[in-house]
């Protein structure tokens, strides 16, 4: 294992960040001074072997799901299969789509079992894994779009609510996408649940076969990507009000069916200035509201 990993504490001492090839974490623990530098400690730890242990599996967490893989041996890769199972027998789907997800939920479990925490959030990228104890929240702050982010709503998550991840996907964040929302958020049980629904979510918002959107096999984008020849969005033209609710229409369904089948708790689909919720419902941003702890999905 290569000694490569950057880990830091942020200005201000509060948060720490991990930053290891195409990971970047940010995390932020809340309690006893010593339980948390004893929370960051086991943070960086668990962190420092992620990516060599993800590597060793890679070929295999590129492959299509289509049921149990009883040869995934490492602890994450096991999570991101579990989080993708329940859609392998309805579209085209790797464990990758939940890997930001499971590392998220990976390095917070380190911190919980390493310290006694009131709170603490580990985003990987965007995909947050929450710990909440009896009388603590946070509140989630959702964007737009990833790539030019600016706050539309938020969720405030209770100790008492179910949900413990948070995932955004979209046409214009760093992942690929079959559909063309700008943003989806979603709010489940786990970070590599909501990651893994996020992706099916965005997929759905779509407007098949429309000729302002262009498409590209992923592979020509990136030859070693999970999607292969699959076409992904690579470019959204102009539409129509009608158009633009048509493919809300087709996410919004898409996200009350699996709300109704237990794998979301809530979700907020955002495409060229309309936004759909579906679930919990969201707070409408004030510009003066001064909320103590902020977490950006």
């Amino acid at each position: 294992m290569k000694n490569r990993a950057q880990i830091e504490l942020l200005p201000g001492g509060r948060r720490l960040y991990l930053h290891d090839g195409p990971i970047d974490v940010i995390l932020e623990a809340f309690g006893h001074p010593e339980e948390v530098r004893s929370a960051y400690r086991a943070a960086a730890q668990r962190f420092v072997a992620i990516l060599d242990e993800l590597c060793e599996e890679l070929p295999r967490l590129r492959q299509r799901m289509t049921g149990h893989d009883p040869l995934l041996s490492g602890h994450i890769a096991r999570r991101m299969a579990g989080a993708v199972a329940p859609y392998a027998s309805r579209t085209f789907i790797t464990p990758m789509a939940a890997v930001a997800g499971a590392v998220a939920e990976e390095v917070l479990d380190a911190m919980t079992r390493a310290s006694h925490l009131e709170r603490a959030y580990v985003n990987d990228g965007g995909d947050i894994a929450l710990h909440l104890e009896w009388g603590q929240h946070f509140t989630v702050g959702m964007i737009d779009r990833p790539d030019k982010p600016s706050l539309l709503g938020s969720a405030r998550i209770e100790a008492w609510h179910s949900v413990r991840g948070i995932a955004t996907s979209g046409w214009r964040g760093r992942s690929f996408s079959l559909g063309i929302a700008d943003a989806v958020t979603v709010l489940a049980d786990g970070a590599a649940m909501a990651d893994a629904a996020a992706t099916i979510i965005a997929n759905a918002v779509d407007l098949p076969g429309h000729r302002e959107i262009r498409r590209i096999p992923a592979c020509e984008l990136a030859p070693d990507n999970d999607l292969r020849d699959i076409a992904v969005t690579h470019g959204v033209g102009e539409l129509t009000s009608v158009e633009i609710s048509t493919a809300l229409d087709s996410g919004q369904a898409m996200a009350s069916k699996l709300a109704a089948e237990g794998l979301i708790r809530a979700a907020a689909l955002h495409l060229r200035g309309e936004t759909r919720t579906v679930g919990l419902p969201l707070r409408a941003l004030k510009t003066h509201e001064q909320e103590p702890h902020w977490v950006h999905a």
